[in-house]
């Protein structure tokens, strides 16, 4: 997995909004300049992920950028029309969603998991991370689905 310390690897990935609005990126330039919160979740409108999660972000966004944050990003092993649809039904504002259709993105973090036996194929794990000008700065992961405490928008507000 990466380490503090490490350039985020540059990959191909696609942002979209809750209009269905898409954009081809790549992490290197995404994350390359300024400061930025990350965090991935195993699935798009999974139960924690949707009633905890990205809710919890949503509306500590002006909290967390209040903090020096540039953006804040939310990546899923999901397409970008599953992730849009997400971003519409979580009336998602403040923060970026970001598609990581093949996982490249995960496996390139060491953050991938295999879901197999629950349906899901490869998935990220559950986890948050602040990045600042390219450079990871610090990164949490959860234990195991559906845990979440260590990736909170509360608990990263007390690294930032």
């Amino acid at each position: 997995m990466i380490a503090v310390g490490e350039k985020i690897p540059d990959v191909p990935l696609t942002t979209v909004d809750a209009e269905g609005n898409t954009e081809s990126v790549r992490s290197g330039e995404l994350f390359g300049t300024g400061r930025t919160v990350l965090f991935g979740v195993p699935a798009a409108f999974s139960p924690t992920c949707s009633d905890s999660h990205l809710p919890g972000f949503v509306a500590r966004a002006g909290d967390i950028s209040a903090k020096g944050v540039d953006r804040i990003v939310c990546v899923s092993v999901n397409d970008p029309f599953v992730m849009g649809a997400w971003a519409k039904d979580q009336q998602v504002h403040g923060v970026v969603m970001l598609a990581d259709g093949s996982a490249l993105f995960a496996k390139a973090m060491g953050t991938d998991m295999d879901g197999t036996d629950f349906g899901l194929g490869i998935r990220s794990q559950r986890y948050a991370a602040v990045i600042e000008d390219g450079t990871l700065t610090w990164i949490d992961v959860e234990d195991a689905p559906p845990n979440h405490e260590k990736s909170t928008a509360e608990v990263v507000l007390t690294k930032l």
